[in-house]
């Protein structure tokens, strides 16, 4: 059980500062010690901001990767890009996000950069709050990966990825990482068409060389690239299966859909802690203190307050800087005083 009474979390990604989109543009201009120096930098502005918003636990707002998932592929060998697969024009949407098509075994030889994020965040975090790091689960990471002779459907690529995933896991553990979120919205996604129970198998083969090692969590919304959903926006297809999920806390996208479905997350504190977003990260809709004190009070219905943590919705990645520091601090003001 958690050791806050309404804990206040986020899920691991943080909107980039504006100097460092530009620059990642132009990173032909800078030599590796500036590089260097802007990550640093970019990791201090969001430790800066969460510290600030009073938060209990804080990631490094994954401020060193391109994306939540598609900078991970940077560290695999056996692929390469794929433009020719992705849509260029029109609406925002999933099928203009990279894919990668795979020309030999799926390895990382030098695992998947969390490690050094995890450092850089412990030797500049202050004292005080709890360190998460945040990685892309097996299914989820191979979402973007076009299958091949040698993996032909994306169970294989999947049942690839696992190992590669646990390595990581492990490190990240003997590094002394107490606290990790293993991000599985595309279980979430597609739980309405596919095999939920081969969902849950995965994610706890995946998770078993860490069990009982760290606070385990695993994120499950319905995608947000560019504040656009991606899945069937219902809880009731992961129930039952998703409950058997080995984890300590379990992340639900809730604000973006109206807390509707609230009453299910009984179903989930009767296994595990939860965590609901209680703030929307799609929405430019400043929730105030009071707002968030209303809907913590739904929560409560449901979930016991020793077993409540609130967050936003999703990373907040896809959220101008200047709305998520206000929708923080009001996140975690609202959570004090309800405390």
């Amino acid at each position: 059980m958690q050791p806050i009474p309404i804990r206040t979390t986020v899920v691991g990604s943080y909107p980039f500062p504006g100097w460092l989109e530009y620059a990642t543009q132009n990173l032909n201009s800078f030599g590796a010690a500036d590089i260097e120096e802007m990550a640093e930098d970019a990791v201090i502005a969001a430790i800066h901001d969460q510290v600030k918003a009073g938060l209990d636990v804080i990631t490094d707002g994954e401020q060193t990767r391109f994306d939540f998932n598609l900078s991970f592929y940077g560290f695999i060998t056996g692929i390469q890009p794929n433009h020719t697969e992705t849509r260029k024009f029109g609406p925002p949407a999933h099928d203009q996000r990279g894919k990668h098509s795979i020309t030999s075994s799926l390895v990382a030889p030098n695992g998947l950069g969390s490690i050094k994020e995890y450092h850089r965040l412990k030797r500049l975090a202050p004292a005080g709050p709890t360190l998460k790091m945040s990685l892309p689960g097996p299914y989820t990471l191979s979402g973007r990966l076009l299958p091949n002779e040698q993996y032909k459907d994306r169970w294989e690529i999947t049942e690839a990825l696992i190992p590669i995933i646990q390595k990581e896991l492990i490190a990240l553990v003997a590094a002394g990482c107490t606290e990790i979120t293993l991000d599985e919205p595309s279980m979430s996604c597609y739980a309405y068409k596919e095999d939920t129970k081969r969902f849950v198998s995965i994610f706890n083969e995946t998770v078993s060389v860490i069990k009982d090692k760290c606070r385990l969590s695993t994120h499950l919304c319905f995608g947000n690239f560019k504040g656009r959903p991606v899945g069937y926006r219902s809880l009731k297809p992961m129930l039952p299966d998703f409950l058997d999920m080995n984890v300590n806390e379990i992340h639900i996208e809730m604000a973006n859909r109206e807390f509707a479905e609230i009453e299910l997350l009984a179903n989930f504190a009767e296994k595990m802690d939860v965590s609901v977003g209680i703030i929307d990260v799609k929405n430019y809709y400043i929730e105030s203190v009071e707002d968030v004190k209303e809907r913590i009070k739904k929560c409560l219905q449901y979930v016991p307050a020793e077993k409540l943590s609130v967050a936003p919705d999703c990373g907040l990645s896809q959220t101008a800087r200047w709305a998520s520091k206000q929708k923080l601090i009001n996140m975690v003001e609202g959570a004090k005083q309800m405390r």
